[in-house]
């Protein structure tokens, strides 16, 4: 059986023009608000036997909307229900949980009766459940109340002092009733309490995912303006994609480093430099490639990663000689470790006039990195866009001397480092560099 709207779509036009003239404004209403119709996939919660529900998804997927729902539908099915309503404090949950455009009393049913007792955080629904204001801040006030379901929101920005014992008081306190469950509804972020949550795993925990580009119904301007600004980045990855995003132990490239260290190259460029970093053979392995300036205000700028993987000799040698006339690039710097006279032999074949540089890894890659890492740090070195894959290889740099990074070799990130060496770290670039 179709539902009551696809059975509407599929009549004839003028027949659902006359359908719809007939209704009521009260019934319009119903049927403009009615969740049914216009929740994406993600807001639906799941079927089985869950405890909670995660929704970990970027800002604007319509996580509170879907908790706002579940808890009213919640209450509509089990009256005299007792609900927590958690926030990271008071006024978050009153002013998004309860009040909010997507809060509880937005989206209660046409005719359905809501007392909403601001003075007492109390909102007592019309079949008799009741739903109660917390706030993570005062975890006390959990310790004893029974209730048949909870509704946690923004978990990764509780107070990290009080996050554990509200969580905690609140689980003891889910007893009530024939089966008590709980939604969290959060964007994430790498907290302890987080990992506690997504440790549980199936099927106590059911977790949706999502991206604030899965909201259909936010307007398009709104989804690309964020997109162009924030793609690629920590912070849109996080607050965009709904990622959680750790570092790892002792990296020698924090996250919060490297977006710190992020602006246009809004100056002349006085020297550019394409560091490379050849595949190991010839069976098409990735090629890291990777452009360098220095900019007349005597700051470094990394402009652009332009690794290519899968291509034979021939090809990623091309690519570095694209990438060096597009930044009119006065040398190219590659590691000769991997191939030596072949690594000069295919790059003049690509370009005849390409001026290259060889040069030999007598350090491990985490030596050669940390001087590279420290001119990042003395706010010397800067990225002059976004790079995520890149940047996900400076990250999994360690100061130990591991790499947890993705792929089995840092190519894209050893192209940086031989670049940076050559333009700012040998006896010209130490000259021309400026530390602010």
């Amino acid at each position: 059986m179709r539902n009551p709207v696809e059975r509407l779509a599929l009549l004839p036009r003028k027949e659902r023009d006359r359908m719809l003239e007939r209704m009521s404004e009260t019934e319009l209403r119903a049927f403009n608000e009615w969740w049914g119709r216009w929740a994406h996939d993600g807001q639906f919660w799941p079927d089985g036997d869950w405890r909670i529900w995660l929704i970990r998804a970027g800002r604007g997927f319509g996580k509170t909307r879907a908790g706002a729902e579940w808890v009213s539908q919640m209450a509509r099915d089990v009256p005299g229900a007792r609900i927590a309503l958690i926030g990271a404090t008071l006024e978050d949950a009153r002013r998004v949980m309860v009040e909010g455009p997507s809060g509880l009393l937005a989206v209660g049913l046409e005719g359905e009766t809501l007392d909403w007792r601001a003075t007492a955080g109390e909102l007592v629904f019309g079949s008799g459940a009741r739903a109660l204001v917390y706030s993570a801040e005062a975890p006390e006030k959990l310790r004893g109340p029974e209730h048949d379901f909870a509704w946690a929101d923004e978990l990764a920005k509780w107070s990290a002092g009080c996050a554990d014992a509200a969580w905690d008081n609140l689980m003891m306190g889910m007893r009530r009733g024939a089966q008590p469950r709980v939604v969290v509804t959060t964007t994430p972020r790498p907290v302890k309490l987080m990992r506690r949550l997504l440790a549980i795993g199936p099927p106590g925990l059911h977790e949706t995912r999502g991206r604030t580009r899965d909201n259909i119904h936010l307007p398009r301007s709104f989804v690309e303006a964020m997109v162009q600004a924030y793609a690629g980045t920590r912070l849109g990855r996080q607050e965009l994609d709904g990622e959680m995003i750790d570092d790892v132990a002792g990296a020698l490239w924090p996250r919060a480093l490297i977006e710190r260290q992020r602006r246009e190259a809004a100056v002349p460029l006085v020297r550019v430099v394409v560091g490379v970093d050849p595949p190991a053979g010839s069976e098409g392995d990735a090629c890291g490639i990777v452009a360098v300036g220095l900019g007349a205000d005597k700051q470094g700028y990394v402009l652009a990663d332009a690794s290519v993987a899968g291509l034979s000799p021939e090809g990623w040698a091309a690519a570095v000689a694209d990438c060096a006339r597009r930044f009119e690039a006065e040398c190219v710097v590659a590691e000769k470790n991997q191939g030596g006279t072949m690594v000069e032999s295919v790059l003049k074949a690509a370009d005849t006039d390409l001026p290259i540089r060889l040069v030999h890894a007598s350090r491990g890659k985490v030596v050669r990195a940390e001087p590279v890492a420290l001119l990042y740090e003395k706010g010397a070195l800067w990225q002059a866009g976004v790079f995520p894959a890149l940047e996900e290889e400076m990250a999994g740099f360690q100061v130990a001397g591991g790499y947890q990074g993705p792929g089995r070799s840092p190519d894209r990130a050893d192209a940086l480092v031989w670049a940076v060496h050559e333009l700012l770290l040998g006896r010209r670039g130490r000259a021309a560099i400026r530390v602010v």
